[in-house]
């Protein structure tokens, strides 16, 4: 029977745009349910991410009423909560895009083989990726291991095109009751910090679309080398929106394809940006041990220091190395960080104060707005060295060098670090209020000396490493995510 409805089983993917998900519920012809389900999962996200969830539910609760439909709430385990929308609706089953992290992909497997057993319907779809990590194969069977391979495999792959968002979806006659999303207070952990990054975000299926657009009717046509300076506003800021599913990877890539035919000399460079963060839920989907454990067993004797003063400092943004804390304040400023800043914190954290890799993966899951797991769990091993990279050599970048050059005139430190200024300017000052009153910061106090001699930490580093067998090499090109 038609007239029973389907629930569409929401998480990542808060958009009407471009959703195989939608579009096969569609093409059932039954009245549609959607739901989001605030389970164990989801309640593990770090602070910044569940509160910038939140906001994306609320954007997307108001899509859904524009469109004569209506966005349910409900808390507790997914499967008995999804069970019991069944048993009030009458619902003929579930639908839902995929993700890839374990913890998604267990739960997900279970609700599938439970529904089925139960004669429902359970369908999961794609969507959050150009392409599923089992259909991009080497010659000989396995998965990539190296990401230019990888490019050069998927860059002439056909990419289905984007579908329209429909203007209204099918209701049910009887609505299932909603849980309040301020009662879930998804932004508690926030606390004064969500005020100010609030200032930052693009939340919305809308605003990610314009942001799209406004990119490619200017800045990528010098992305590739502008991108690397994060005085410049070279990049897309994408990578927030692509993390909630508010834009989907195949609207993104054939407008980038399309500007590249166009001749937007930065396009392609950022065709392969997205392509990487293909590449990390390709290897997170292969190697689901990434998000944990050293992706290369050999490091795991590799005597990393665990937590503590050094690491404090770090977080706070307090390191004395201007690069590097001009980025961590960034990242409480406005939630997220520039790519480079990205590869020299990691690089200073793992390297210089050679800490462990899994301290800082922690710290971005908990402060990024943009977190991504698959993206976040590559970029910190990659920097670290126990990741993938096929490079012969020891990546360790100088942050001296690297602020010089890319931030030579000094606008990127200034305009994060009020110590600097004689007239700090509003963001530079705003870290204050954004970060915890406990750690007892102050514009008025001095900016600390660095807290380790870059050149002894490079040669502690490589002293470490000695006995692998591998070589240094400064300032190598490592990324987390480029959008």
């Amino acid at each position: 029977m038609t007239t029973a409805p389907l629930l569409l089983w929401f998480r990542r993917d808060l958009r009407l745009d471009d959703l195989p998900m939608l579009t096969a519920a569609l093409a059932t012809g039954r009245p549609l349910i959607p739901v989001f389900v605030l389970d164990a999962e989801t309640e593990a996200l770090g602070a910044a991410p569940k509160w910038r969830l939140g906001l994306g539910i609320g954007a997307f609760a108001a899509r859904l009423v524009a469109a004569g439909s209506r966005l349910v709430l409900r808390r507790g385990a997914a499967l008995p909560v999804l069970q019991a929308l069944v048993a009030e609706t009458g619902a003929a089953g579930v639908m839902w895009s995929r993700l890839y992290d374990p913890a998604s992909r267990k739960r997900d497997e279970a609700v599938k083989a439970e529904l089925r057993a139960q004669g429902l319907l359970a369908e999961s779809h794609a969507g959050h990726l150009l392409h599923e990590p089992w259909t991009v194969e080497t010659g000989t069977g396995g998965f990539y291991r190296v990401y230019t391979p990888y490019w050069k495999a998927v860059r002439g792959r056909p990419v289905a095109e984007a579908v329209a968002a429909p203007a209204a979806l099918p209701a049910p006659e009887v609505w299932p009751a909603s849980e309040a999303l301020e009662a879930w207070r998804l932004g508690a952990a926030m606390n004064r910090g969500a005020a100010i990054v609030a200032r930052h975000v693009q939340v919305g299926e809308a605003p990610a679309l314009s942001r799209l657009q406004r990119f490619l009717d200017g800045p990528v046509k010098e992305y590739r080398e502008a991108r690397d300076f994060p005085a410049v506003d070279a990049c897309s800021g994408l990578s927030e929106n692509l993390a909630y599913g508010e834009i989907g990877p195949r609207r993104i890539w054939h407008a980038g394809w399309a500007a590249m035919e166009r001749g937007a000399a930065g396009a392609e460079h950022f065709l392969k940006e997205l392509v990487w963060r293909e590449f990390s839920y390709h290897l997170m989907f292969h190697t689901p041990e990434i998000t944990t454990r050293n992706w290369k067993p050999e490091w795991d004797a590799f005597p990393w220091q665990g937590d503590g003063e050094a690491a404090e400092r770090w977080r706070r943004g307090m390191t004395g190395e201007p690069f590097v804390d001009a980025a961590m304040r960034e990242m409480y400023v406005t939630g997220r960080m520039h790519n480079r800043g990205r590869m020299i914190v990691a690089s200073y954290l793992t390297k210089h104060l050679m800490t462990d890799w899994r301290i800082g993966q922690a710290w971005f899951e908990d402060c990024l707005v943009d977190w991504d797991p698959a993206a976040n769990a590559m970029g910190w091993q990659w920097a670290a060295g126990s990741g993938p990279d096929a490079a012969p050599y020891f990546r360790i970048f100088n942050p001296a060098t690297q602020v010089e050059k890319f931030d030579g005139g000094a606008a990127y430190r200034k305009r994060f670090i009020a110590e600097l200024s004689r007239q700090a300017g509003a963001e530079a000052l705003a870290f204050f209020d954004a970060v915890p009153r406990s750690w007892g910061l102050s514009a008025a106090q001095r900016y600390p000396m660095p807290m380790v001699d870059l050149a002894e930490g490079r040669e502690r580093a490589l002293a470490a490493y000695a006995n692998r067998g591998l070589q240094a090499a400064e300032g190598k090109e490592v990324r987390f995510s480029g959008l």
